[in-house]
């Protein structure tokens, strides 16, 4: 068979993306229609069909086959299901290439969005049960391989992949993009909610399909802060949350390969990390520059792309059985958001051996609500800014008003800091209420005084004495910096960020102290030179 040329393998692929999303963003997402015309002869041929998901309802889905295959002949498989609100067209350009090199491939709306039937369940079990009736009807109706199946997708697509392959254990390998581990501590972690990741799901939920009883009411008491419904919500994110199901995702054994941006505001890196050190299977974690699903997206439209690149080679060795490296490359990949290429290490522990610890000394107090200037940007387009053009979020240091904004600084710097991990606050708070909130940010300020946003995390107490100290352990949003010679870093506490919902009652006011017996600080882990 004669293979299409690659520049016009990208062509085709970019063209039919953008033709079918263009449907999608009027509303017509496509339904059992025929096939459009290949690209070439020798292109892959795409069908759409209605494939039963489970409780009786119908999944609107597409199938990519191999072209030019003898008759009887059995080719591995993919299951795609879509992201949150995105339609059955999403991984058209993706399916493309894998089924030009020998993948049926099958995507599919999630159950509640667009034209697929049922209610929006959040990876419930209903969508745990779609994903096994997809393989299904797959085995059934394609030529797929019932041995050499695998699962893959972004952000809910992730996340649905990952909890399958704890409860089908036909499902041999996963590519989980910018997913979740664990949902609680994505979206409140440190136990505040995270306003502007939770109202843009609930959002585009309810613009692009059926929210389920269930969450239209956790949606609510979630952005409503009723601490009454917390352990009803945090149950219901745990039955979610592929951490509760390790142990059978490690006992059916998926090659699960994860990836996820530095600055994701969706599902922060911190949670993928953890889980990513207890899979006991073949495994593989690469962090890239950018916010939720950003790294993926040029992929997306079938341009080069290195998350969708290592996808590919990914199934290739644990589905095709291919010795093309990637299982002997050393496991954890990241990439710096101020460099351009790549660092390997053999685990996640060993990536911030080194350590960096800033005293946090003297009495600082602060006002609460009253933002000082200092925040973590807009979900989705202040890290997205940062991964395209290097623009993180600024401020001027120096300016911070400190009645709003308590302020440490490092010393300058005499050579770089190559920060890589995860950055450790301690410290000792008093509040004069029983509940609050404060932010902390990790800057990069140069000698103008400007300061580079690094990273960032919330924190919420409640329950505490008035004018009683308490010990704090906040860690901050795992990233790869580095921090040039000649500059300092500097650590910023305040109590409001629009990202999060804070718990500050009026005339509140926060002490952070430093006592000898227990002396606050930052830890911050540097790559080993």
């Amino acid at each position: 068979m004669v293979r299409p040329k690659p520049a016009l393998r990208t062509t085709a692929s970019i063209t039919t993306a953008a033709v079918l999303l263009t449907g999608a963003a009027l509303g017509a997402a496509p339904a059992a229609a025929a096939a459009p015309a290949p690209a070439s002869a020798s292109a892959p041929a795409l069908t759409f069909h209605d494939i039963p998901g489970s409780g009786g309802i119908t999944l609107k889905g597409n199938v990519f086959r191999p072209s030019g295959s003898p008759a009887g002949a059995k080719h591995p498989l993919i299951v795609f299901p879509t992201s949150w609100a995105m339609p059955q067209i999403e991984y058209l350009a993706q399916a493309q290439k894998l089924a030009d090199s020998g993948y049926v491939v099958v995507s599919y709306t999630s159950r509640g969005f667009w034209l697929s039937g049922g209610k929006i369940e959040v990876a419930g079990p209903p969508d745990i049960a779609d994903a096994s009736a997809v393989i299904d009807w797959a085995l059934a109706n394609t030529s797929a391989d019932p041995e050499r199946i695998g699962m893959g997708g972004v952000s809910y697509g992730a996340g649905i992949s990952l909890l399958a392959a704890g409860h089908d254990p036909r499902i041999k390998a996963v590519a989980a993009l910018s997913g979740w581990a664990d949902l609680i501590e994505s979206i409140y972690s440190g136990r505040t909610q995270h306003l502007q990741a939770a109202a843009l799901l609930g959002g585009a939920g309810v613009l692009t399909g059926r929210p389920s009883d269930e969450l239209s009411q956790t949606l609510r008491d979630f952005l409503g802060s009723k601490l009454d419904k917390e352990p009803e919500m945090i149950a219901w994110g745990a039955k979610r949350s592929p951490a509760t199901h390790l142990d059978r995702i490690n006992a059916n054994g998926a090659a699960v390969l994860m990836g996820n941006a530095w600055g994701d505001t969706i599902f922060p890196p911190n949670q993928y990390a953890s889980f990513y050190e207890k899979l006991t299977g073949p495994k593989r974690l690469e962090f890239r520059p950018g916010d939720h699903a950003t790294a993926e997206l040029t992929g997306l439209f079938g341009l080069p792309n290195d998350t969708w690149t290592n996808t590919r080679r990914w199934f290739d060795r644990y589905l095709k059985g291919e010795r093309n490296g990637i299982d002997t490359e050393l496991p954890v990949q990241l990439k710096s958001r101020t460099d351009k290429g790549y660092e390997g290490y053999a685990d996640w522990k060993s990536v911030g051996a080194a350590e960096n610890r800033i005293a946090l000394g003297g009495t600082k107090k602060v006002w609460a609500n009253v933002d000082s200037g200092a925040n973590g940007g807009i979900t989705l387009l202040s890290n997205a800014l940062d991964q395209f053009l290097k623009l993180p979020p600024t401020v001027s240091v120096p300016l911070l008003p400190r009645t709003f904004a308590s302020v440490w600084q490092s010393e300058r710097y005499g050579s770089v800091q190559r920060v890589r991990g995860t950055a450790e606050l301690h410290t000792t708070v008093t509040s004069t209420k029983s509940s609050g909130t404060f932010v902390a940010y990790l800057y990069d300020v140069g000698p103008l005084g400007i300061g580079k946003l690094v990273s960032n995390a919330p924190y919420t107490f409640h329950g505490q004495t008035p004018g009683r100290p308490f010990a704090v352990d906040l860690e901050l949003f795992s990233t790869a910096y580095d921090v040039p010679a000649g500059h300092r870093l500097a650590l910023v506490i305040d109590t409001v960020d629009p990202l999060y919902i804070e718990h500050n009652p009026a005339g509140a006011q926060l002490t952070f102290s430093s006592p000898a017996s227990d002396p606050s600080h930052l830890s911050v882990p540097l790559r080993e030179k």
